[in-house]
């Protein structure tokens, strides 16, 4: 079985989402189901049948977490000593060539992976252009918009 790589603190968010759902969304959920059989006839009430609804998203992504984190394999970057090369878990600072901008991104694990905070997982085409590579040197992309050149500024083990 191929385990998932975790960063440390990819693996407790997850864990505190679980914590989450099972502490406040469940019993919100459970409550919400009472109150809704209160009113009578199930059949159409549409309370009812939202909130069992609910339940099942909610329960089916406590499995699916809970499912993650037992096969994961979480990885203390910190501990690493990858000699400034970009590996999973490492913040990578890149310079834009075509529209001269910077941008941050950590490489993680797929699971944890949210391109609006800016981590990437390492499966995406831009993070294995990266993988191996150091501070100073150029990567292109290819991308569905075109190649994309980027050149490496900064890596850092946070």
């Amino acid at each position: 079985m191929k385990r998932t790589p975790l960063t440390h603190h990819g693996a407790e968010r997850l864990r505190a989402e679980v914590a989450h759902l099972k502490k406040v969304v469940r019993p919100e959920i459970i409550a919400a189901i009472a109150e809704a059989r209160a009113h009578g006839d199930l059949k159409e009430n549409a309370e009812y049948h939202a909130a069992r609804e609910q339940q099942g998203f909610t329960e089916g992504r406590i499995q699916q977490l809970e499912s993650a984190l037992s096969g994961a394999q979480v990885i203390d970057i910190t501990k690493l000593n990858p000699g400034g090369k970009v590996v999973f878990g490492a913040t990578v600072t890149l310079y834009d060539v075509d529209n001269e901008t910077e941008i941050t991104y950590q490489v993680v694990g797929d699971l944890e992976a949210d391109i609006k905070a800016f981590r990437i997982a390492i499966t995406s085409p831009i993070a294995r252009a990266m993988i191996g590579k150091q501070a100073g040197d150029e990567i292109v992309v290819n991308a569905p918009a075109g190649e994309l050149a980027y050149e490496i500024l900064s890596v850092e083990y946070l």
